[in-house]
């Protein structure tokens, strides 16, 4: 049984693509990492996927998703982060109000940092294809009031960044994942 986090590397055009996605790959290896850091075992496998080829049709996502589909009852959550890393506000969620009703309970784990909310639905081209045959899916609500300042513009390198930010960003991934992944039981569907 498998968590999915993810970003992806291809929003480079014109800049580095540092917040778009570069952000999102960054807190999902992050959170596998400071999950590594601490010692957890999750019961589920936490797997972290970079994709390539979103802004080309989302050919790396379609591909992952032609090679694992077999496997679908097996994919507990998909998460991907691909509105920057800025302060986070919560996720959006799509999934039956059964699992909705996990993930906010879940949410609650981080009422210290004042990141809450979880919407009505999750975006994410990478994981739109496991969501539309049913598996839940997330994706990183936070402050896009300048996420289009820098999209696919010269501007978008790592001076971008807010190491504080990310680190709330990576610190919502993290226990997100952690947490679903070492719940007695997948999230229903």
């Amino acid at each position: 049984q498998v968590v999915l986090i993810s970003g992806h590397l291809d929003s480079w055009d014109v800049g580095q693509g540092a917040m778009d996605d570069g952000g999102g790959a960054f807190i999902s290896w992050e959170a596998l990492s400071l999950i590594k850091d601490l010692g957890l075992r999750p019961k589920r496998t936490l797997r972290l996927v970079l994709w390539t080829g979103e802004e080309q049709g989302g050919v790396g996502a379609q591909q992952y998703y032609q090679l694992h589909k077999e496997n679908i009852s097996n994919f507990d959550i998909v998460m991907e982060s691909d509105e920057g890393t800025f302060k986070p506000s919560g996720l959006g969620f799509s999934g039956s109000a059964q699992a909705r009703d996990i993930v906010k309970e879940i949410m609650t784990l981080l009422q210290p940092i004042n990141v809450t909310g979880v919407s009505d639905s999750a975006d994410g081209t990478d994981i739109a294809y496991w969501m539309r045959d049913g598996v839940p899916g997330a994706s990183l609500h936070n402050d896009i009031n300048k996420y289009f300042w820098f999209h696919h513009s010269q501007g978008d390198t790592m001076t971008v960044q807010d190491p504080n930010q990310m680190n709330l960003c990576a610190a919502v991934w993290t226990v997100v994942s952690y947490v679903i992944a070492d719940i007695e039981e997948m999230l229903p569907r």
